[in-house]
């Protein structure tokens, strides 16, 4: 080791310096006690804060002058505290600056913040370096406020400005005065409209656009109190207090304030629609003003209403045609059996007769007869008889509807109308708008909503149950009851008015017992439907069968007779029918004699179906199998392409 008064430079030999009484010159020092003494001098001196750190304890060492005051900190206090103290709820930054410090030997930070004396944050810039001190790693960590560096810059530039003279100067003044140009170069370019105000409300600027918009001159509005010049009154005509101007409330609150849909006033008293954006202007930390972007929204507004109406009507047309559509289906299955009405009576032929007469207008019908009669086959023959047939036959069943939902069904319903009226819903009458409505057992309608009915009757208009408006209907009305109107109207259960306005023209169906003689061609008719759909062979209705058909009195008129026939042919046996009849004696059908059915001459077409069960069951016999040993053709004594042949000209 080197004497104490030896100085080591780099690239120079050692000089003895000869020591002398009284203080020692620097020089006599030696370099680890001067170095050690200079970093302490320094460290304590320095205006920017300090401190030295151990970074596994995370406990400070030592703390500067500077770093005292930067946290208002005694000697005392500071002693022996931990790092934690200085920095609250920052020991995850902490963790990553240390950790960064000791493996690069370095590390720089500008996540960690001390409060002011004035309650704000800081702007700082954390620096350490990692050191030995003792054998011991430590850690120093200096602090610039990055605020005063920045005032620090700026009276740099301003010096350098000075140091350069008047040229620069001016060249910085052209420079500024460029800008500017280039500044309302871009806002006269823009086509958003642009303004500012100043902290008074009062307007300090207007771009082209702006001007354009609000049809007032920068020379008109600038000077003027904005919010009285263009923001007075809201859209529905009501005052706009000043106080809850969103544009004067972005510096009042020193928020920025976003509005979608407002409306500005233009010079010519016509309103805007506009969206805006209020920024307030800050100098020096006060707010100073606002500055406002606004675009015109109104073409767009009005796009986006009539947007809105078409798909608020395509939705009501498309929820129409899907009901329409439904209806149409159920009406179909409904009467799939019933293709049109069969008779040879006089009763059934005045009924053609009167189907005729009236299908051609648009005069309401009253169908009046018993359950089973043919009501409903009726009002399906004057409504596909009518100029209305290509527009839907509404079917609605008024007995089957719960008091509490007749107007719901009826006249329809708006959204939130009642407990579970999730949406909008078209009503019966809105759904057979151009087309025919079939009040069926319209006798059922309860007295006080007979009223609502007839008010629709008679104005044409409908109100959905919850809406506000009323719609109007072309609609023509077939009714049908199997009451007695007039003594239901003379004992006070059905509305007179209402009475007259449905019986403008009456059909009666007579009942079955009245007219025998159309018992056996319905009869017939619904023998035909009922095996096609049973897939059984046709049984022979016998002259027999049919009177005992019409000794019957049929209380439930056509709709039990056609109950009788289906059940008969399920029950039919060796191609006879039998019907039970209360009160009538069934038809005896004698069986037929093994040795006489034997002997009997076969048609072609039994001759062809006896072919075609033989061959089957020879086919299911060998398993499906046509040619070959044990096959079909074997079996039959047949070639097997004569046997193919024949398999195909039976369908087999």
């Amino acid at each position: 080791m080197a004497d104490l008064g030896e100085l080591k430079h780099p690239g120079a030999h050692a000089v003895l310096v000869p020591r002398s009484e009284g203080p020692r010159p620097l020089s006599d020092v030696a370099p680890f006690e001067l170095t050690a003494a200079v970093l302490r001098a320094a460290f304590e001196g320095d205006p920017e804060p300090g401190l030295l750190l151990d970074p596994f304890v995370g406990r400070v060492l030592r703390l500067n002058k500077a770093a005292l005051r930067l946290f208002r900190l005694s000697e005392a206090a500071a002693s022996g505290c931990m790092v934690d103290q200085l920095y609250p709820g920052a020991r995850g930054v902490l963790h990553v600056f240390t950790e960064e410090a000791m493996d690069k030997g370095h590390a720089y930070t500008r996540d960690l913040t001390v409060i002011g004396a004035d309650g704000k944050p800081l702007r700082l810039e954390h620096r350490a370096v990692a050191v030995t001190c003792q054998g011991a790693p430590c850690l120093y960590v200096g602090i610039t406020d990055l605020e005063a560096l920045r005032r620090r810059t700026i009276d740099g530039e301003a010096n350098e400005y000075h140091r350069r003279g008047l040229d620069e100067w001016r060249r910085a003044e052209r420079y500024f005065r460029e800008l500017e140009r280039e500044n309302r170069l871009i806002l006269a370019a823009a086509g958003e409209g642009i303004y500012g105000v100043n902290a008074d409300g009062i307007t300090t600027f207007l771009n082209p656009a702006a001007s354009r918009m609000l049809e007032y001159t920068p020379a008109e509005l600038v000077g003027k109190e904005m919010h009285r010049a263009i923001h007075h009154h809201k859209a529905d005509g009501s005052n706009y207090p000043e106080h809850e101007c969103p544009i004067y409330n972005a510096f009042r609150q020193g928020t920025v304030k976003r509005v979608d849909d407002e409306v500005f006033w233009t010079k010519s008293g016509r309103t805007i629609r506009v969206e805006y954006t209020s920024t307030p202007i800050v100098d020096s930390g006060a707010y100073v003003g606002a500055v406002i972007i606004f675009r015109d929204i109104t073409e767009r507004k009005r796009n986006e209403e009539r947007l809105k109406l078409t798909l608020e009507e395509n939705a009501r047309l498309r929820e129409r045609l899907e009901r329409e559509n439904a209806y149409l289906q159920e009406e179909i299955r409904s009467h799939s059996n019933h293709a049109n009405i069969r008779g040879q009576s006089d009763a059934t032929a005045k009924v053609l007769q009167q189907i005729d007469l009236v299908a051609p207008t648009d005069a309401n019908v009253l169908i009046t007869g018993e359950s089973g009669t043919g009501k409903e086959l009726v009002a399906h023959a004057i409504h596909h008889a009518s100029p209305r047939r290509d527009r839907p036959l509404i079917r609605v069943n008024c007995a089957a509807i719960p008091r509490d939902l007749f107007e719901s069904e009826f006249f329809g319903h708006a959204r939130g109308a009642f407990t579970g009226a999730l949406r909008d819903r078209v009503g019966r009458f809105e759904l057979a708008d151009g087309g025919t409505i079939f009040l069926d057992e319209v006798g059922e309608i309860p007295l006080d909503l007979q009223s609502k009915l007839l008010r629709v009757l008679q104005e044409r208009l409908v109100e959905r149950v919850g809406a506000g408006r009323s719609r109007p209907i072309d609609v023509r009305v077939i009714a049908a009851t199997n009451r007695d109107l007039k003594r239901e109207v003379a004992e006070g259960r059905f509305r007179e008015d209402l009475y007259f306005r449905l019986n403008v023209f009456p059909v009666e169906c007579m009942p079955l017992r009245d007219r025998p003689s159309d018992i056996p061609g319905l009869a017939d008719h619904f023998l035909d439907l009922s095996c096609a759909r049973l897939n059984i062979a046709k049984p022979r209705l016998t002259k027999a069968d049919v009177e005992a058909l019409k000794a019957y009195a049929w209380p439930g008129n056509a709709r039990e007779l056609q109950n009788v026939v289906e059940r008969a042919a399920i029950l039919s046996r060796n191609g006879g029918l039998r019907f039970d009849l209360p009160g009538v004696a069934p038809v005896a059908h004698p069986a037929p004699d093994p040795q006489s059915a034997a002997e009997r001459v076969l048609t072609a077409a039994e001759m062809a179906r006896f072919e075609r069960e033989n061959i089957r069951r020879a086919l299911e016999s060998c398993g499906g199998r046509v040619a070959g040993k044990n096959g079909a053709a074997e079996m039959l004594d047949m070639k097997p392409t004569t046997l193919y042949s024949r398999l195909k000209a039976l369908g087999i």
